[in-house]
């Protein structure tokens, strides 16, 4: 048996960080280790995420994977949760969110009671439907908020369009320009297009007076 942590990119490189350290304290504790990570560029609603899929292909029968929230895997939209979840039982793969302690038990020995153990079970999968839908919803609430601010500041002549990521533009800066990474590596690292890389380390560099 594998365990295997998937994290959800951050634009803050230091988040990772702290969500991978988290993760691995929490495995250790229990005398267990995390055997890889997988880390998504991509977000949202839907289930086209490569490093995901990648990881759901690379498990084997009974493997486990820990995520630092049930949302990491959860904010989908109802068919791709569909989706997923039967990739999950197909394979008999476990999920473990920290945020989820009835996950939990999934890291302990297989408990011989077989009927403690389908209840065990049952409970968990109903609390990852039930948080699922919550975080579904809420991602739509979201979303609507937004279309509803949008459209309310368009009718009142306020709109400028979305604000620039300027943590986001720091970060493309540092790694391009002061890491000497390359445009791809640097466009695949934030989870941007090379086109956005060179916009804005050139935006930036006219600001900062740079050649």
């Amino acid at each position: 048996m594998y365990i295997f942590g998937y994290l959800r990119a951050s634009t803050i490189e230091q988040d990772a960080e702290r969500a991978k350290k988290t993760l691995s304290e929490f495995v250790e504790q229990k005398g267990l280790r995390i055997a890889a990570w997988y880390v998504e560029q991509e977000s949202g609603a839907s289930l086209q995420r490569p490093k995901l899929l990648q990881l759901l292909s690379d498990a084997k029968k009974g493997d486990l994977i820990i995520i630092e929230q049930i949302d990491r895997l959860s904010r989908l939209n109802e068919s791709s949760w569909s989706k997923l979840k039967e990739m999950l039982y197909e394979k008999e793969l476990k999920v473990i969110s920290l945020d989820l302690p009835t996950s939990h038990i999934a890291m302990a020995p297989e408990i011989s009671d077989e009927f403690t153990n389908s209840m065990i079970k049952a409970i968990n999968n109903m609390m990852m439907d039930m948080l699922a839908a919550i975080s579904r919803k809420d991602y739509e609430d979201r979303r609507r908020r937004q279309k509803e601010g949008i459209d309310k500041a368009k009718t009142m002549g306020k709109y400028r369009g979305r604000r620039p990521d300027l943590e986001l533009h720091e970060q493309i800066y540092k790694l391009r320009v002061l890491k000497e990474m390359s445009i791809n590596e640097t466009a695949k690292f934030v989870g941007v297009s090379p086109r956005t890389v060179v916009r804005v380390v050139k935006r930036m560099r006219v600001e900062r007076n740079e050649s």
